[in-house]
Parts: C-alpha cells; sequence; structure tokens
C-alpha cells in the first residue's frame, strides 16, 4: 500500500491494499474494463531526486538490466505508456482470468514497473534503473486510496501464492512485491519458499503502517526476502516506513516521481515505490554477475548500502547504492544472524539448476573470468571470519534444516 502526497494533484492515486483481502466472489470478478481508470496526467520534465542521487548514466555502461525478467505482482502493468513500450512481456491476470496483466485500473503496478524498466524518453528526465529488463505482469489487485480510503477488488491469499508461483514458473530472475499482508498465510510462506529454493531475488516493501505500531508485514517478513523501507528527500526514514527487524534496507520512497497508466507521470509515496528501486538493483546485477545465486545478490546489495542518517531498526543495514552493489566486492556482514529457510527443502532441484545454466548462457558476460580465484578465496575468507557473527536473519541457500 502506497500513501498520497500532500501535493492536491495527487489526492487519487492508486495504491495497493495493505493487507490482502479474501476473495471476491465470481461474478465480481468478471469486470471487463476498469470501473474507475486513473484520471489522465501530463509527463513531468523534471529530473525526479532519486536519479540526483543514483545518476542511473553511470550504471548504463556496466549493465541495464538486459536478459532479466522483473516479475512485478501488482495492479498490473500498463505497456501503453510510451516509456514502458517494449518492456513489458505478456503476463498473467489472477483478478479477471483470461487476462495478460497489461490492464492497470490502479496505476501502481504501472508506476512501480516504470521505477525498474522506464526507457530514457527525449524531454522527459524520468528513466529506470534498469531499463533493459523485461516487466513480467501478474495482476492481483485494482485497489487505489481515494480520499484516504481503500476501494477496489483484490485477490485472497490463495490466488496471490498461486501470483508468486506463477511468475517464478514463467522464469521470472527477480520479483517484486508491492503487495503487504498482515498475517502470516502458510500458501504465502510456501510459495515465497518456492521462488527462493529455485533462484528468485524476492524483494517486498516493508509496510506503510509505523503509525498503527508495525504490524508485521509479510512476505518482508519472510526469511530469504528483501525487505525495503522508505526514505524521503532528505535521507531520513519515511514517517510511515515501518521498522523492525524485516528492514533489510532502505531506497527513495518519498515523493517519487514515476510513469502512470496510459501517458505522463504522477509523485507518489510509500514502500511500494521503495521496493522497485532494489528490484531493479537486483536486475542489473543479475546482467552484470550472472554466476551469482538469487542469495548472493541479495547479499551484495545489503552488504553495500550507504551509512543511514539515523539509527534503528528503521534502517536495516543502510540506504541502497546502486553503483556500489554492481561494482563493488563484497565487504563485511555486521551483526545481520543468517537464519534457515522457513521451510525445509528437499534435494537438488533439476528444473532450478537448468533455469540457472538457461540464465548463465543466456547473459554470458566476458569480464565473468576475471577473478574467479580470487573471488573464491575473498568468499572462503570471509565465511570463515564472519559466519559466526552473520548478518541479521537471511538469506542463506535454501536446504535442509
Amino acid at each position: 500500500m502506497s500513501r498520497p502526497t500532500a501535493r492536491p494533484a495527487l489526492t487519487a492515486l492508486a495504491a495497493v491494499v495493505a493487507a490482502v483481502l479474501p476473495a471476491a466472489p465470481a461474478a465480481a470478478r468478471a469486470a471487463p474494463a476498469c470501473s474507475a481508470p486513473p484520471a489522465p496526467v501530463r509527463p513531468v520534465a523534471d529530473q525526479p531526486w532519486p536519479q540526483q542521487r543514483y545518476a542511473p548514466d553511470r550504471l548504463t555502461p556496466l549493465a541495464t538490466g538486459a536478459g532479466v525478467v522483473v516479475a512485478v505482482v501488482d495492479s498490473g502493468v500498463d505497456r501503453r505508456h510510451p516509456q514502458l513500450a517494449g518492456r513489458v512481456l505478456d503476463g498473467t491476470d489472477f483478478l479477471d482470468p483470461g487476462g495478460d496483466g497489461t490492464r492497470d485500473c490502479a496505476g501502481h503496478g504501472t508506476g512501480v514497473a516504470s521505477i525498474v524498466a522506464a526507457a530514457p524518453r527525449p524531454g522527459v528526465a524520468f528513466r529506470g534503473l534498469a531499463p533493459g529488463a523485461r516487466i513480467l505482469p501478474v495482476r492481483v489487485s485494482e485497489q487505489q486510496v481515494v480520499d484516504g480510503r481503500e476501494s477496489g477488488r483484490t485477490v485472497g491469499a490463495g490466488d496471490f501464492a498461486r501470483a508468486i508461483r506463477w511468475a517464478v514458473d514463467h522464469d521470472a530472475d527477480v520479483l517484486n512485491l508491492s503487495v503487504v499482508l498482515y498475517a502470516d498465510d502458510p500458501a504465502v510462506r510456501s510459495a515465497i519458499a518456492y521462488a527462493v529454493r529455485r533462484n528468485v531475488v524476492v524483494v517486498a516493501a516493508a509496510g506503510n503502517l509505523h503509525d498503527s505500531g508495525d504490524p508485521r508485514p509479510y512476505p518482508a517478513a519472510y526469511d530469504g526476502v528483501v525487505g525495503v523501507g522508505a526514505i524521503g528527500t532528505d535521507g531520513v526514514r519515511s514517517p510511515f516506513s515501518q521498522t523492525g527487524p524485516y528492514v533489510d534496507l532502505v531506497a527513495p520512497g518519498g515523493d517519487v516521481l514515476m510513469a502512470a497508466p496510459g501517458h505522463g507521470h504522477h509523485r507518489a509515496e510509500g514502500t511500494s515505490y521503495a521496493a522497485p528501486f532494489v528490484a531493479a538493483t537486483a536486475a542489473l546485477l543479475r546482467q552484470y554477475r550472472p554466476e551469482l545465486t538469487a542469495t548472493e545478490v541479495a547479499r551484495r546489495i545489503v552488504d553495500s548500502t550507504d551509512p543511514a542518517p539515523g539509527r534503528g531498526d528503521g534502517y536495516g543495514a543502510g540506504v541502497l547504492n546502486p553503483y556500489r552493489a554492481v561494482t563493488e566486492s563484497p565487504g563485511p556482514v555486521v551483526d545481520r544472524p543468517i537464519q534457515a529457510a522457513v521451510l525445509p527443502v528437499d534435494g537438488t532441484d533439476p528444473a532450478a539448476a537448468a533455469h540457472r545454466a538457461r540464465r548463465a548462457t543466456a547473459r554470458h558476460r566476458a569480464l565473468l573470468v576475471a577473478g574467479v580465484a580470487g573471488g573464491t578465496a575473498t568468499v572462503v575468507v570471509l565465511l570463515a571470519a564472519v559466519l559466526p557473527r552473520g548478518a541479521r536473519r537471511r538469506w542463506r541457500p535454501a536446504g535442509p534444516a
């Protein structure tokens, strides 16, 4: 769920529901078109503050996310937007069966996808952090926040779990989950473990209910998931961004510019919009270092963060730094114990092995040769020295407990 900013023009911005509600009756799920489509908005030429912070042009010579599939399990992704044209694959629709996930009645999923993969356009400063990535849209909601109230349909937890599995089975390399449940659902927990076993980087929003006592958010609180909190333009944790051990790092989530369905741009705030900055960074790493496992990608992103201006569980390891994540060697892990996966996992999965081999072949890079022996020795020394203390709790390669 995201919260609209205080700007008058943004009072009808969309948001995915904070807790996935019971599934709507079948008769109510057959809507052929959006009952309340988002209002049209104009393009914004100004450079958004996250791009000033991250200077994505520095990353372009290294990686763009090319060849990487980022699944956006959300309100759908509108491929008609000029900056998303040619970047959105045929997905699926768990809200209205038969759809391909490219109808967005809320605008939330389109905004999330654009933060990842929006292409540069003349006269528009906004662009995605990984514009070479491809978006796999999986539609599960059309909820909006209007005048402070949530309205619209959403799937139940069972369909949300099936949506996650569908994305994994359709070759997602990175999974962006800007949908938050405030209950530990066994089906969703199992689906997350399924994604982790199959070498998918799972990124989730940490939730916006800090003022309501920080209820535990899922999937962000599951082991193997990168939980993302939000900071504002001043670099300080946004007041709504939840605090707790499930926050692994923070990223821009206040006054964030993004694409709107159809055409144009709008601004919004929420941990929903912080998560795709991390998902995009994972896409860059999956292209630049295709030999890394999902666990290693997640660890590099967390270990390469910049120091946060504040202290406590609200910042996790620190502030996302995509450039450091891509270019730097892994650093020491500080006081973050790694725990076993939530679910026991059986032996080697042939499908996962084949998927990894296919990805490595498709994204083969010449610099894979450089420093393999040295990198291996570094990892061995790192594990021997650090693992007793460990990282906080996650990203242990899934395997028998």
